[in-house]
């Protein structure tokens, strides 16, 4: 995933031509000032260093609307940033378009490849494409059958978002990401099985109560299933450590103890994204269903249910990748001797990764 602005208006999106019909007010012009600080190529619109800014920067990564965006709007903003690259910007080109052209490019394009990332894979397309398999995790009444489907089906989608929106920088070999994949599916199937097992055994339980705690199973085998997921996929980091830099983003060593804490957050994130997506929806329509409206109508459950999800998901993913900055910070004092010999720099910055 990478940096991008914030939810831009629809007309903002659609880059408005430098010097168009209507020229705005000095009054709106200053409320764009406001809204839209100079732009800085590469750089995210907001504040990173407070929870509010990331949580609009990463608002802006998974707007959907980007995803209707025409070929030739793309080409579109890559050349305004082209042109603001080389200093060959036409007059009148304001921050917002600019803010906007960076938007859309980061939402569409690799920028470790240059190539397109195909449409379900963008992390613009994650909340879209992913809640139609949230709604099927939580079906009630799953099968073996079902619930091995959207397992896999889910870990599948997972795996293609990784890899779409991986750092692409250095090359990593197609067998790291091969066995993420299969054990986050191993791992994600065998424990939504496994409970599931249990609590059909679990005589105790009235029918009600059984199928009220079938509905959180997919929590713990979805939580479990990340976490195997990011240790399998990024092991390597922990014997060969990841790059630390100082204050003027010069690199300053490798660290195997910035690795542990960049997998630690990551972890952490990956616990906490399917929190809300996979408790708080059974939750409701556990109540939901006791209504006399969808009592009278149970067509509606489904429709319903797919609502419930789709505000979850909406909810819960930029909450849970906002929780810790992308460039995290540490004590130069606390990683490996040899790094802290080599600046002068009281702390340092890495990236935890997605």
């Amino acid at each position: 995933m990478r940096a991008g602005g914030a939810a831009d208006s629809p007309a903002a999106l659609q880059l408005p031509a430098p010097g168009a019909a209507g020229e705005t007010t000095a009054a709106r012009r200053l409320d764009m000032a406001a809204e839209y600080p100079p732009f800085v190529l590469g750089r995210p619109r907001f504040e990173q260093n407070k929870f509010y800014g990331r949580f609009r920067h990463f608002l802006d990564i998974i707007d959907p609307r980007t995803l209707f965006i025409t070929e030739s709007r793309l080409k579109e903003a890559v050349q305004l940033l082209e042109d603001y690259k080389h200093g060959t910007l036409p007059p009148g080109v304001s921050n917002a378009e600019l803010w906007a052209a960076q938007k859309i490019k980061q939402a569409i394009i690799h920028p470790d490849t240059n190539e397109k990332i195909f449409m379900p894979f963008r992390m613009s397309g994650y909340i879209p494409f992913g809640t139609p398999i949230v709604v099927g995790l939580l079906l009630p009444n799953q099968t073996l059958t079902s619930t091995v489907f959207w397992q896999w089906l889910n870990q599948s989608h997972n795996a293609g978002v990784n890899y779409a929106n991986r750092n692409a920088s250095k090359p990593s070999p197609t067998s790291k990401f091969i066995l993420g994949y299969t054990g986050a599916v191993v791992s994600a199937v065998s424990i939504a099985v496994g409970l599931n097992s249990l609590v059909q055994r679990a005589n105790k339980f009235s029918p009600s109560t059984r199928l009220l705690i079938q509905r959180f199973v997919p929590f713990p085998a979805v939580a479990s299933a990340n976490i195997c997921n990011v240790v399998l996929m990024r092991h390597s980091e922990l014997e060969e450590g990841i790059d630390v830099l100082d204050s003027s983003g010069q690199a300053v060593g490798s660290s195997r103890i910035a690795a542990k804490h960049a997998l630690l957050e990551t972890a952490l994130t990956r616990v906490v994204l399917p929190m809300p997506i996979l408790v708080l929806p059974p939750i409701i329509m556990s109540g939901l269903e006791k209504t006399s409206l969808l009592r009278t109508y149970p067509r509606l459950i489904i429709p319903v249910h797919s609502l419930v999800c789709l505000a979850a998901f909406g909810l819960a993913l930029p909450l849970a990748i906002s929780l810790f900055p992308q460039m995290s910070e540490i004590e130069t004092s606390r990683l490996e001797p040899e790094i802290a010999m080599n600046t002068t720099s009281r702390t340092v910055v890495y990236n935890k990764g997605l």
